[in-house]
C-alpha cells in the first residue's frame, strides 16, 4: 500500500442544511428565553407588591386608628388615614392604665423568660446532639412529641400546682412554667447537629469537658439559632395574653396585652386607646427584630427551619 493510500483523508461531507446552524432560530430561542425570564421578574415583583399591601394595610390601619377619635373610626372604619388627628387614645393609655407597670411586667416576664428559656433549651439540646448516652433518641422523640399537646390542656393542671406554691400572681408564677421550649430544644438540636464533632474532640484533648465545650465552643458558634430562638420566643411572649391572665390575680401583675383587654368592655369598647395600646406594644418587637434579622435569617436557614 502506497504512503499516498495511508495518509489520504477520507472526504468530509458537508453539512446539510438542516444540521447547519440557524442564527435566526438561535435568536428567536434566545429572544424567548429572555421574555420569559423577564416576564417571570416581573411577576414575581407583582406578588411581591400584593404581598406587601395585604401585609401593610393592617398595620397602617392601626397607627392611623390610633390618632382617630371615636366619631371618625365609626364614620369611616374603611379609610385608612384620619380626617383629623387626635391624641385621645395615647393620652387614655397613659392616663386610665398603670401604664409603666404594665410596660415593666411585659418586660421582666418576656426577658427573664427568653434568657432562661435559652439558657435550658440549648443545654437540653446539647446533650441529645453532641452527647452519647441509652435513650437519647427516646427522649428526644418525647420532647418532639409535647408540641403536639396544646397549652391549653395543661393549663388547669399548672394553675393547680402554682395555686398550691402560692405563687400566684408572682413573677416567678409567670416565668417559671413558661422557662422552656420544645420547639426551641428541637431547633438548637438540629443547629448543634451540622456543628463538627471535631471540634469536641480537640477541646477534649485539651482537657474541656462538657460545660466548657457547651459554653466555649457551641454556643459561640450558635449565634443564629440563639437569635432565632429569642425572636420567635420573645414575640410569642410578649403578645401572650392568656397565661398572665389567668397567673395574675391583680392589675399590678398583668402584663400590657393583658392590660389591655380592660379597655374592652361589654358595651362601651373605647378603641382609640386600643389600636394606641397595640401600636405601643408593637415597637418593642419591631426593634428587637430589626436589630437580630440577619441572625434570624442565617438561623432559618441552617437550622432546617423551611
Amino acid at each position: 500500500m502506497s504512503t499516498d493510500a495511508l495518509t489520504r483523508r477520507p472526504p468530509v461531507a458537508e453539512p446539510t442544511r438542516a444540521s447547519r446552524p440557524d442564527p435566526d432560530r438561535r435568536a428567536r430561542r434566545h429572544g424567548r428565553r429572555s421574555g420569559l425570564v423577564v416576564t417571570g421578574s416581573v411577576l414575581k415583583w407583582v406578588y411581591l407588591g400584593i404581598g406587601l399591601v395585604f401585609a401593610l394595610v393592617p398595620f397602617v390601619w392601626m397607627v392611623s386608628g390610633s390618632f382617630r377619635s371615636e366619631a371618625d373610626l365609626f364614620g369611616h372604619p374603611a379609610s385608612l388615614f384620619p380626617t383629623s388627628i387626635t391624641l385621645h387614645g395615647y393620652q387614655g393609655v397613659w392616663s386610665q392604665l398603670p401604664f409603666l407597670r404594665l410596660l415593666l411586667n411585659s418586660f421582666v416576664f418576656t426577658v427573664v423568660t427568653t434568657v432562661l428559656t435559652l439558657l435550658f433549651d440549648s443545654m437540653c439540646a446539647y446533650a441529645l446532639a453532641r452527647m452519647r448516652f441509652v435513650g437519647r433518641n427516646v427522649a428526644f422523640v418525647l420532647v418532639i412529641a409535647t408540641l403536639m399537646v396544646p397549652f391549653q390542656v395543661t393549663l388547669i393542671p399548672v394553675f393547680v400546682e402554682l395555686f398550691h406554691l402560692g405563687w400566684l400572681n408572682t413573677y416567678q408564677g409567670l416565668i417559671i412554667p413558661r422557662a422552656t421550649s420544645a420547639f426551641g430544644i428541637f431547633l438548637f438540636r438540629q443547629f448543634f447537629i451540622d456543628i463538627p464533632p471535631e471540634l469536641d474532640e480537640a477541646a477534649r484533648i485539651d482537657g474541656a469537658g462538657h460545660w466548657r465545650i457547651y459554653w466555649q465552643v457551641i454556643l459561640p458558634l450558635a449565634k443564629p439559632a440563639i437569635a432565632t430562638v429569642a425572636v420567635l420566643n420573645g414575640m410569642a411572649l410578649w403578645n401572650d395574653l392568656l397565661w398572665p391572665l389567668v397567673v395574675s390575680t391583680s392589675n399590678d401583675m398583668l402584663t400590657l396585652p393583658a392590660g389591655l383587654t380592660l379597655f374592652g368592655g361589654a358595651h362601651v369598647t373605647d378603641h382609640a386607646v386600643l389600636l394606641a395600646g397595640a401600636v405601643i406594644s408593637l415597637l418593642p418587637i419591631a426593634v428587637g427584630f430589626f436589630f437580630a434579622q440577619k441572625y434570624f435569617v442565617a438561623g432559618v436557614a441552617t437550622s432546617g427551619l423551611k
